[in-house]
């Protein structure tokens, strides 16, 4: 289930404030830090968004 667009609206990656992509699939939600040194994918569980750092998977 997508997040809604005024949630991702005030939502920012917590490492460098950039906003967030939502990114969610069926297998793997998670939201995308747009900001390009950065790139971090934070977990969607449960329809919450899990935005630690040390949760966020890193860029490929």
């Amino acid at each position: 289930m997508p997040l809604e667009a005024a949630l991702l609206d005030i939502l920012a990656c917590p490492a460098c404030h950039a906003p967030l992509d939502d990114r969610t699939g069926a297998d793997t939600p998670e939201l995308i830090c747009t900001g390009e040194s950065c790139g971090l994918a934070y977990p969607v569980r449960d329809d919450i968004p899990v935005l630690l750092v040390d949760e966020a998977r890193r860029p490929a």
